[in-house]
């Protein structure tokens, strides 16, 4: 009889047998190649997680016979790529381009945190790379994502990671020049994101977004004095204006401040126009950038992020970079890749 414990990356057998065994014999493919070992346990470990392993094992009894074969497929478990993100890539602040939002720290600025327990992305050019869209093997410029970072919005301990498409295309925030979000009144952007950016995904890929996403569209006062924690206070923590559920929408103000180096988090998101902060911000574009946030007390403007680097506020019937963002399912698995642009997460 043959055992059988797993996880992502490991496959353990034990063997139990009435006759005497003085030695066995596994294999994890299909018997190509055995490892001889006297023990009736052994451990297959640096597996491929939510891959099949087609395991062989014989034993050689005390007169020398080799016993019945024993042979079973078996699947390693897959990784959430959110764990996988939380528990590997993510080994404590500024390591591999991550930290850890909890108000706390030991660096420079750590007290400037959001305090959300998220985990996001900040510096230069962090591996967050995903390839959405596409299962080809080498991923399509048009399926590059990247990860702004992993999200409990509702402090349930279930994550969600949020995308932004690395490509964009211009697009007026709204063509009337009427920034209202209410129930009964969106701007056009809605639709060119929930519209015609969304219809260009398969039900495959459309089935991987939480499309029940609360996205915070009550708006907020322009300040040229604002940080990213302050513009992330007004704009979602002590937002109390109107919520749209919808499967995409854009960054927020907070996100962009938040993925410029730590140093620069105590800097008025006004001020990100220095080349330090340019130089050190990955969500920076280089072009007038539409965010989903509109000015409150005002009909016809909504924030931006200049092609200089600061944010600024600006009427929305111009047309910007637009890059949709999304928020993947909390069950998503994690199928390999280093992240690289090169070597893009998988996922399924």
């Amino acid at each position: 009889n043959v055992s059988v414990n797993k996880d992502d990356s490991s496959i353990t057998v034990t063997v139990t047998s009435t006759n005497e065994i003085i030695k066995y014999y596994y294999s994890k493919d299909d018997g190509n190649s055995y490892v001889e070992n006297t023990s009736n346990t052994y451990t297959f470990n640096n597996l491929n997680n939510n891959t099949e392993y087609k395991i062989k094992i014989y034993g050689i009894d005390a007169n020398g016979q080799k016993t019945q074969e024993y042979s079973e497929i078996i699947k390693t478990d897959y990784i959430l790529l959110v764990n996988y993100i939380k528990n590997t890539v993510y080994t404590g602040d500024g390591v591999n381009g991550l930290y850890y939002h909890d108000g706390t720290g030991t660096y420079t600025n750590a007290s400037q945190e959001a305090g959300d327990n998220s985990y996001r992305y900040s510096g230069a050019n962090p591996n967050n790379y995903v390839c959405f869209g596409s299962d080809a093997a080498t991923c399509p410029e048009d399926n590059l994502y990247r990860i702004i970072g992993l999200f409990d919005d509702d402090n349930d301990g279930i994550y969600n990671i949020k995308l932004i498409k690395n490509s964009r295309k211009a697009y007026a925030w709204d063509s009337g020049n009427d920034n209202t979000w209410s129930a009964l009144e969106k701007p056009d952007i809605y639709s060119t994101l929930n519209t015609t950016y969304w219809t260009t995904l398969s039900n495959e890929w459309q089935n991987v977004i939480d499309k029940t996403h609360q996205w915070q569209v009550g708006g907020m006062n322009y300040s040229s004095t604002n940080t990213a924690k302050q513009y992330y206070d007004s704009e979602i923590k002590n937002q109390t204006g109107y919520e749209e559920i919808m499967p995409v929408g854009l960054m927020y103000l907070s996100d962009y401040g938040y993925a410029a180096s730590p140093e620069n988090w105590q800097t008025e998101l006004y001020n990100y126009d220095n080349t330090t902060n340019t130089n050190n911000n990955w969500l920076y574009l280089g072009k007038n950038e539409r965010t989903i946030s509109r000015q409150s007390g005002d009909a016809s403007n909504v924030f931006y992020v200049d092609r200089r680097g600061f944010v600024s506020s600006g009427i929305a019937s111009n047309a910007f970079a637009v890059r949709p963002s999304i928020f993947l399912k909390s069950e998503i698995a994690f199928d390999g890749g280093t992240g690289s642009v090169e070597d893009p997460y998988r996922i399924s």
